[in-house]
């Protein structure tokens, strides 16, 4: 088995995160691999910047994920821990990467965001910051 760690956020701006959407339609937070000599923090803003161009600051640590997947390309069992960290935004402006998959960077109102996200370990996560985000 594999181990790969990643990093992402949860980024807030007013009462609204932000959600990438993916080419086959799935909606996503941002997260990546964290890099050699990167912390999980400095991994979580690179790649929120890099799939959304939204520049965010984090807040605080929200938890880790874990979870297996199969990377089909090597035929190996992947496992997987993600660091979560709440962002905040300056700004709504939003680009997405669309090299790495996303046509569209945007942020949702946060009762809407629960319906949208496509993964389960994502939703818990957004469930967990909720309580952060205004009305």
């Amino acid at each position: 088995m594999v181990e790969e760690v990643s990093a992402g956020g949860v980024v807030v701006f007013g009462n609204a995160i932000l959600l990438l959407k993916r080419f086959n339609g799935d909606w996503v937070l941002p997260k990546g691999r964290v890099e050699k000599n990167e912390s999980a923090r400095e991994a979580a803003i690179r790649e929120v910047f890099e799939e959304s161009g939204v520049r965010a600051e984090i807040i605080q640590y929200i938890g880790m994920v874990h979870y297996t997947y199969k990377n089909i390309k090597e035929d190996k069992i992947v496992y997987k821990t993600v660091h979560w960290y709440l962002m905040k935004a300056n700004s709504m402006e939003s680009v997405p990467q669309k090299k790495e998959g996303f046509i569209e960077a945007t942020f949702i109102h946060k009762d809407k965001v629960k319906d949208l996200i496509k993964y389960n370990d994502e939703r818990k996560i957004i469930k967990k910051v909720l309580r952060f985000v205004p009305s």
